[in-house]
């Protein structure tokens, strides 16, 4: 099937670029690659048809750059522009302007991504659709004082959260008062610092929570579940390790909770891919609703695996005017998968920062083994972005299958530079994970007790040609 689309600009990089670059291709829509000083020998950039350097390796000048973003999709009559993840990607001032500009943003409209980006307004509108949310405070808290109020009503401990943003920042959990007067103002800076927004709520925090999150398409109209992921693996509330389906929810419990998800894309008019964050209590069976990513997630090749659905390729279709061709009942599951992220970090080493050039590379293959990366022999890893090299993704017919998959494809991989290929060796042998009896606090106290044989782990290859890189932006 073609698309109404003809040109595509990736307002991204690395393998999320790469990835879209592919998709449209395979729709016959012509790709045109956007790239900073540092990223001129980047795979994207050889992969499209075209590429614009568009500033310098600092991301607030290039990546980040609207205008020159935009005077590249001007220059080159890109007909849409697609955001990727992270960046601009849920800017609602961007998409207006995409749209003012007469190109079509591959995304939700302006509207629905301020309704849903931020927290605050998000969880409103969870609550509008009948979907459950967190216990916690009546919109915004200004101030401290208010900040007390509202705990000492929603009992604690409570969770401060910056209604912007995301990725960790601007979140402290107070067990107490003296806690909340201490985390409040630092939380508020947080937030002002990372996202220009200081703005707070206060949550009720579930001490052994687990994170599951729904992935869904809207064509603006009509939503559809793709089932959900389980990304209850994490280090300073950054995912390390996603699998789906959930290993820990029962049948009815997926369904009322994914159905959940539907109401509420529907209820906003939501448009494209975008996934809604829930923590679930499984020693109550209670899910609330938390948060909504309105974009493509890093996590959604598993979500792929087990349905069979490209959501990149749909996407495009939806942006491009095309209905939602899928109805509920042709979605279904099929086996199990689980995705690493591949770090340019050493794990042994309190996951410091490591950069350097590819010199040695195999990647696993054979069945039900996927890789999305940007690597190539040659190829500079920069310390100005994100750390993440690659995303190995493995599919099987159960999860005790998709687990010694997974093994196997980590000891396949030839790699020269150091990653966190060792830590997910190492969990993968795990017996509470192999037994999914995890939460979303686990995982810090696993590292602080195993950090030594993640040491003995290690990949025999000796790192060549490494640097370290200190203050790697992400």
């Amino acid at each position: 099937m073609g698309s109404p689309l003809k040109s595509l600009l990736i307002a991204n990089r690395g393998e999320i670029a790469v990835r879209v670059i592919r998709a449209a291709r395979e729709l016959g829509i012509r790709t045109i690659a956007v790239h900073s000083e540092a990223d001129k020998n980047s795979l994207h950039v050889k992969l499209a048809d075209e590429a614009v350097h568009i500033g310098p390796h600092q991301a607030a000048k290039s990546y980040l750059n609207m205008d020159a973003i935009l005077a590249a999709a001007k220059a080159t009559g890109a007909q849409a522009i697609h955001p990727g993840y992270g960046f601009l990607s849920e800017n609602a001032n961007f998409a207006d302007a995409v749209r003012a500009a007469s190109m079509v943003f591959v995304g939700p409209s302006g509207d629905a991504i301020r309704s849903m980006g931020d927290k605050a307004s998000a969880r409103q509108a969870a609550m509008n659709a009948g979907v459950p949310v967190v216990p916690g405070s009546d919109g915004l808290v200004d101030d401290l004082e208010a900040a007390k109020r509202e705990a000492a009503r929603i009992g604690y401990p409570v969770m401060i959260k910056a209604t912007a943003g995301g990725g960790g920042r601007g979140i402290r959990v107070c067990a107490d008062e003296a806690a909340l007067v201490q985390q409040f103002p630092m939380a508020q800076a947080e937030a002002q610092a990372a996202f220009g927004n200081g703005a707070a709520y206060l949550e009720r925090f579930i001490a052994r929570a687990r994170h599951i999150e729904v992935q869904i398409l809207g064509d603006g109209q009509r939503a559809v579940h793709l089932f959900e992921r389980e990304c209850s693996l994490q280090r300073r509330r950054q995912k390390v390790w996603e699998e789906a389906p959930s290993p820990s929810l029962q049948e009815a419990t997926r369904q009322a909770l994914c159905q959940s998800a539907v109401r509420l894309a529907e209820a906003v008019g939501y448009s494209g891919a975008g996934t809604l964050e829930y923590l679930y209590d499984d020693s109550t069976g209670e899910f609330f609703f938390i948060e909504m990513n309105t974009r493509i997630q890093v996590e959604h090749p598993i979500t792929e695996a087990i349905t069979g659905v490209d959501l990149i390729r749909e996407m495009l279709l939806i942006a491009g005017g095309k209905p939602l061709r899928l109805a509920q009942s042709d979605i279904s599951i099929r086996g199990a998968a689980i995705e690493v992220r591949l770090n340019a970090e050493d794990p042994a080493k309190n996951f410091f920062p490591k950069v350097g050039r590819v010199e040695e590379l195999v990647w696993p293959a054979g069945p039900g083994v996927r890789i999305d990366s940007m690597l190539y022999p040659g190829y500079d890893v920069s310390p100005y972005y994100d750390s993440m090299l690659a995303k190995l993704i493995v599919h099987a017919e159960d999860r005790p299958a998709a687990i010694a998959r997974l093994s196997r494809a980590l000891d396949e991989l030839k790699l020269n530079l150091t990653t966190t290929a060792s830590l997910h060796a190492a969990l993968a042998q795990d017996e509470q994970v192999r037994r999914a009896d995890y939460h979303t606090g686990w995982l810090e106290p696993w590292l602080a007790e195993n950090g030594a044989k993640l040491a003995q782990a290690a990949p025999a290859i000796a790192p060549a040609a490494t640097t370290t890189a200190q203050g790697a932006a992400a």
